[in-house]
């Protein structure tokens, strides 16, 4: 079992250091080692004071004792001096590790959110359940408490080993041999303080550990519950228009309140064990303070040791039983920072787990090539949970092409089209795309950013790509002149505008960035037929030379399209019907689809 326990641990600091080396060998390294150096010597430093603040307690009370005021003042001018010191290493060490905590934060976010958005990994971890939930919480929090708790118990741990070395060494020489009769056997123990504090910080940290360990588990389930509640806010918050029409404030409140009892009853759990540990860190520390007066006071009053020596030895023998208790007094952070860590390991893992599934080149390989088509071969599309969407499908989009695809919901349209795109990791075949071209998706729901309606419109290119006068022509081309002079108003826009209209500005974003290829997936449902005639004439006479392939379920739409796919169910196979001079499209769709 102890063999065990020892595999296990040095397994979890193995995974430890996969997480902390990459920054201590990165691009900044010398300057974050250079900043650790310099709270290392400032913590080492310090210990050095504590040192002189020791051999000063016993001249000080030796001074006390013997009514000396011609040392009382001179030692007191040295305490002076010590303290001032001692403050300002204090203050520069804490400055300093808040430089190298925040450097190394700024560093790991960058890495993380570089991997998480790389390759469309952040898709691929929302549609597969990796045990990567929240994964905002996990960049923005996780890693603050990692990069914090990581430096203070590291240094902590330093400056107790160096504590304890340099205080030792003082404890065994000033604290004498002890001499007892044990049954009749008399014992003579060398420097017994020493075993003392020894004894005394084992048994303390023995039963820390065993009052405290539930607190991990809690803590990683308090960080999930935390985060679960708050994605839940943030959502309700995005759907305000949604959830009102539908008048679904009682479930919302429900479902909130009972995410929200989560926390209560998990956050009961950790009151009651972090009042059991603390009962006992408390009371553990209050007897230390004591406790080496009571140990020693036999050899003051037998006049082995005097004040000043009875108090150094009260010092010591504090510094080496903090040293040594060192477990008992990090115990709660520890639990937090195991807690930061296992959420970390396995956002790590997923991130690593999604890159290889990219590097593999499984699922389906998108490349480009000189050809000036669009084209997907042998396409086998599946959902997550590996149900068949199509089976050996094929399809060839030509520059200026005009193409409609039509079928039932659920017949794998939208599918196709992610498939197109690049980011559908379910299923096997080719989609080749030509070199440098641009091709611009617009879903059915667009994507709006916080931020000035400038830096909406030009999406995904930054504010200040397109001229105003140039954005203002197409925003009233597409029937938005509401909002020509609006675009230095920041906000919300997905709740300030009607679908309708974030479908108009999509649109208007597809004249301003004139693709090559323009697919919209039933990006124009919410229009009203006239308003989406326009919209679709306007595309035609503005993008002349762009392929447009659209999803629609409108047959009036049929007019603006030369070719018609439509993707029908019919048992395990499908029935196509195509309308075009050349067939172009071949699938086998199969009935459990969505």
């Amino acid at each position: 079992m102890t063999s065990d326990r020892v595999s296990r641990s040095r397994f979890f600091l193995g995974k430890v250091w996969h997480l902390v080396r990459p920054y201590w060998f990165s691009e900044e390294r010398w300057r974050a080692r250079l900043l650790l150096g310099a709270i290392v010597a400032l913590t080492l430093g310090l210990v050095y004071l504590l040192v002189l603040l020791n051999e000063w307690n016993r001249l000080f009370y030796n001074s006390l004792e013997q009514h000396n005021f011609a040392d009382f003042k001179r030692l007191l001018l040295r305490f002076t001096v010590l303290a001032a010191i001692f403050i300002v290493g204090a203050v520069y060490k804490l400055y300093l590790t808040q430089m190298l905590e925040m450097r190394w934060r700024a560093w790991l976010t960058r890495r993380y959110v570089g991997e998480w958005m790389a390759d469309q990994v952040y898709y691929r971890l929302e549609l597969e359940s990796r045990g990567t939930d929240n994964p905002d919480q996990r960049i923005a929090e996780d890693l603050r408490l990692f990069t914090n708790a990581t430096l203070n118990l590291s240094l902590g741990f330093l400056s107790s080993t160096v504590t304890l070395v340099s205080f030792i060494g003082i404890l065994w020489m000033i604290s004498g041999p002890l001499d007892v009769t044990v049954a009749g056997t008399a014992l003579h123990v060398p420097g017994y303080m020493v075993w003392v504090a020894i004894v005394y910080a084992i048994i303390g940290s023995a039963l820390t550990h065993l009052i405290g360990r539930p607190l991990i588990r809690l803590n990683f389930l308090q960080q999930r519950f935390e985060a679960d509640f708050r994605f839940s806010l943030v959502r309700l918050r995005e759907n305000a228009e949604g959830v009102a029409l539908y008048e679904g404030e009682p479930s919302e409140q429900r479902s909130l309140l009972d995410k929200f009892e989560q926390i209560r009853a998990n956050w009961w759990s950790l009151m009651r064990f972090t009042k059991h540990l603390t009962s006992f860190t408390v009371g553990y520390s209050q007897v230390a303070v004591i406790f080496p007066i009571l140990v020693a006071a036999p050899r003051y009053f037998s006049g082995a040791i005097t004040l000043g020596g009875l108090m150094q030895v009260s010092q010591a023998f504090g510094q080496v039983q903090g040293a040594l208790s060192w477990f008992v007094d990090s115990y709660a952070s520890l639990a937090d920072w195991k807690a930061s860590v296992d959420r970390l390991l396995t956002f790590s893992e997923a991130l690593d787990h999604a890159r290889a599934e990219v590097a593999s080149g499984s699922g389906i390989h998108v490349d480009t090539e000189a050809d000036g088509r669009i084209q997907a071969e042998d396409l086998d599309l599946r959902l997550p949970d590996g149900r068949v969407v199509l089976d050996q499908a094929r399809l060839a989009v030509e520059p200026r092409e005009r193409m409609l695809v039509t079928g039932p919901s659920g017949a794998g349209k939208s599918t196709l089209f992610r498939a197109l795109a690049g980011i559908w990791p379910f299923g096997r075949g080719r989609v080749h795309v030509p070199k440098d071209a641009r091709v611009l998706f617009l879903p059915q729901k667009p994507y709006l950013p916080i931020g000035t309606l400038r830096a909406v419109v030009s999406y995904p290119a930054p504010s200040g790509e397109f001229a105003d006068a140039e954005i203002r022509e197409v925003l009233g081309a597409c029937r938005l002149e509401g909002l020509t002079e609006r675009l230095d108003e920041p906000g919300n826009w997905t709740l300030r505008l009607s679908l309708g209209e974030q479908q108009r500005l999509a649109v208007a974003r597809a004249l301003l960035h004139r693709p090559d290829w323009l697919f919209l997936d039933e990006a124009t449902a919410s229009l009203d037929e006239a308003t989406e005639a326009h919209i679709y004439a306007l595309l035609d006479a503005r993008l002349p030379a762009t392929a447009i392939v659209s999803i629609a379920h409108h047959p009036t739409l049929t007019a603006y399209h030369r070719t018609q796919v439509a993707l029908v169910p019919d048992g395990d196979r499908s029935r196509l019907a195509v309308a075009a001079s050349e067939p172009r499209w071949e699938s086998r769709v199969l009935p459990s689809t969505s």
